[in-house]
């Protein structure tokens, strides 16, 4: 008999491999057990979740999370379904029409509802609003990309999807959403250029034709049911800006992570984003687990808004670069004048935390940042600016452009004064007693504490140096502030100790309100370490130079001249 051909073998090969697969699918099938009232599935418990996020965003802190099993049906990556439609790709991949639609054909399992089971209970009418889904994204993993998409068609009612919006802010791929309008509902738009989130979601917004805008990131996973009580909310009152519960998916190993329902959004002066528990007064009103619960503030990734009502706010600020500070413009704009937030707990989404930003920020993640809640701050905070300044003395150098038409939006709008909004909207908030501002080099005799970072360096180091009094560069590097909260800071980064024990080094690490560690308080011409009662001192290491001087924490001695300090304002 004569050999089979090669170009036959493949063939053959591939239809075997694909009747594995499909007996594999099957037989595992017939196994499962229906997850149900009686049949709940086990809680696995041990993996840490990591909440060091990096330059400061701390968005997804959450308390008291537990972590649920993710079913091979997610799609996350790394699981055994992402393994097999690998091999799929890689044996067989010239036999498939689409590839794509291939691996979301593996994602069709029904997921765990994390939502209370008063939840199930709870009927919405046939009369809900239709939505606009829109997703903006820069450079996105496809997989995850993929997986937010097809979770959205999976679990969602399709009558209530107006359309998918995708929005690709100039990725380096264009294809990234290309791809997915093969799936249904999903439209694909490209910037021509980089835009960020506020502009890019405000063209999603504006060819959005659904009654309602759903936004959401680009790296989630919803939740079974998680639409029809947002929309629910929006159409008994259309000023209400509502969001689901936000879950965590693991960054490393995309375990889907439940976070603790009873959470509110908040913040502090320096308009820092921080998950916060209900106050016990807060709880004990809440008599019902499915009741929503007012925010403050919301994250700013997930929301549901009346579509009319997004146009009659103003939007976002088109100002506003990239990313950050958005949700609290948004958040104070709607509180202010005339509708509310909410968080709906019988609505649960997943969202990936990322440790650090995948792409650049033109002027750097901190300036950026700096300067889109500057604007916030001097259009909505009122006299209560002097509180942020406060907290980021830096910020007063900063630019942050033209904000005469967001105060004329204020102005026609006739909305509240900030402090209504702290009255009624955020008590919780307390206002310092001081908020002022001291500013300047810290000088011993003729040399300055200073901040070095060479180019290979993601963190600088300390050191004394030649005081400088020319303005520039190098003198920036020796100016710093005592604030009200006992940091002392440059930029975004303060002085902390790594130990509470002599001759601990000193260190600059990104500022956090209410850590000790970063506490400092002069005493005449001593700078003491609150925690440790150390002081501030240098100490000569190496060959004993002068120059090989490095700042370390020491017992406190009035005698020794390495702890006098002085503050010379600028």
């Amino acid at each position: 008999m004569r050999r089979l051909s090669r170009r036959l073998v493949l063939p053959i090969f591939g239809v075997l491999w694909i009747t594995v697969l499909l007996f594999f699918w099957v037989t595992k099938k017939k196994l499962e057990v229906p997850t149900g009232p009686e049949v709940q599935t086990p809680k696995v418990r041990g993996l840490a979740v990591r909440r060091e996020w990096g330059s400061g965003w701390q968005e997804g802190a959450h308390p008291r999370s537990r972590m649920w099993p993710i079913q091979t049906g997610s799609l996350p990556l790394g699981s055994t379904t992402m393994f097999l439609a690998g091999v799929v790709k890689l044996c067989f991949f010239p036999f498939l029409l689409d590839y794509t639609l291939f691996v979301s054909a593996l994602s069709l399992k029904p997921f765990l509802s994390l939502s209370s089971p008063r939840c199930t209970l709870l009927v919405y009418g046939a009369d809900l609003p239709s939505t606009s889904i829109i997703i903006t994204f820069h450079n996105e993993a496809r997989s995850t990309l993929l997986r937010t998409v097809r979770s959205i068609l999976n679990r969602t009612p399709m009558n209530l999807i107006q359309e998918i919006i995708l929005v690709d802010d100039f990725s380096n791929d264009p294809e990234d959403c290309k791809q997915l309008i093969k799936l249904p509902k999903v439209k694909c738009l490209r910037n021509n250029e980089r835009q960020g989130l506020v502009r890019s979601r405000i063209r999603g917004a504006d060819i959005a034709q659904g009654t309602t805008l759903t936004f959401l990131d680009s790296h989630c996973e919803v939740n079974r049911d998680w639409l029809q009580p947002l929309l629910h909310r929006v159409r008994e009152d259309y000023t209400r800006v509502v969001c689901p519960v936000i879950d965590i998916i693991h960054l490393d190993t995309f375990n889907y992570i439940e976070s603790a329902s009873e959470l509110r959004g908040g913040f502090d002066w320096s308009l820092h984003f921080q998950w916060e528990q209900l106050t016990p007064e807060q709880k004990a009103r809440r008599l019902d687990p499915t009741e929503p619960i007012r925010t403050p503030i919301i994250a700013g990734g997930l929301f549901v808004m009346d579509k009319s009502w997004f146009d009659y706010l103003g939007k976002y600020d088109t100002d506003m670069d990239i990313w950050g500070g958005e949700n609290f413009e948004i958040s104070f704009r709607v509180w202010m004048c005339g509708g509310s937030l909410e968080i709906v707990p019988c609505s649960r989404v997943g969202h990936v935390f990322r440790k650090k930003h995948p792409y650049i920020f033109p002027d750097g993640n901190a300036n950026t940042y700096i300067k889109n809640t500057k604007r916030t701050a001097e259009v909505w905070m009122d006299e209560y600016k002097q509180y942020y300044y406060a907290s980021r003395p830096f910020a007063l150098e900063r630019p942050f452009g033209n904000i005469e038409s967001r105060r004329n939006l204020r102005k026609n709008l006739q909305c509240q004064s900030f402090k209504w909004y702290l009255e009624n909207v955020y008590p919780e908030l307390r206002v310092p007693k001081d908020s002022s501002i001291q500013k300047g080099s810290i000088r011993q005799r003729q040399k300055c504490l200073e901040a070095q970072k060479r180019k290979d360096q993601e963190i600088s180091n300390l050191k004394l140096s030649p005081c400088v009094k020319t303005e520039g560069k190098d003198a920036k590097s020796q100016i710093w502030a005592f604030t009200y909260t006992q940091q002392i800071l440059q930029e975004e980064l303060c002085l902390s100790v790594i130990t509470l024990f002599p001759g601990a080094p000193v260190v600059l690490v990104l500022c956090k309100n209410g850590d000790k560690r970063q506490q400092w308080t002069k005493t005449g011409s001593r700078i003491e370490h609150v925690a440790s009662h150390l002081c501030l001192d240098t100490d000569m290491f190496g060959d004993g130079t002068e120059t090989s001087r490095e700042v370390v924490v020491n017992p406190c001695e009035s005698s020794l001249m390495s702890q006098h300090w002085d503050l010379v304002s600028s």
